[in-house]
């Protein structure tokens, strides 16, 4: 079983385990197949967050359906299949710095995902998973496993 200590989701994508979309299936799978807790900064859960709230803003779930994705989230941290971690931000964003003059002329990459993608750096992780073919693009650039469950 392939374990996730030192793999990095980015929220979006992880948002697929709690919202059903059209990679719900294969990511709820790929979980069920890989062990240990899912690595997670505040940062990258209040954006998960905002994500399930957004979703009822623009009338794609109902409050209800929200809300009790945000019951699972807090679940999962509680329980310890998820596990919130603290950056250190100012290396990390020095980092993404960094990786924007490097890549992103070339790239296009968004700052988010740029900053997700040096938050992995910075926390050592070895395998990123994303959909964004871009952010995707990043990763592999400077050397990371990249994962599309």
């Amino acid at each position: 079983m392939a374990n996730a200590d030192r793999t990095y989701v980015d929220p979006s994508a992880l948002r697929s385990l709690y919202l059903h979309d059209d990679r719900s299936r294969r990511f709820c799978d790929w979980r069920r197949r890989t062990g240990g807790a899912l690595l997670l900064t505040r940062h990258g859960y209040g954006e998960l967050v905002n994500s399930v709230a957004l979703a009822v803003f623009r009338r794609v779930v109902p409050r209800a359906t929200a809300q009790a994705a945000m019951d699972d989230m807090d679940q999962d941290v509680a329980e310890g299949r998820l596990r919130l971690v603290d950056l250190l931000w100012r290396r990390t964003l020095d980092r993404a710095v960094m990786l924007s003059k490097a890549h992103t002329p070339d790239l296009g990459t968004r700052t988010l995902d740029v900053l997700h993608v040096a938050a992995a750096l910075v926390l050592e992780m070895t395998t990123f998973v994303t959909y964004d073919e871009r952010q995707a693009r990043l990763a592999r650039a400077v050397r990371l496993r990249v994962l599309r469950p």
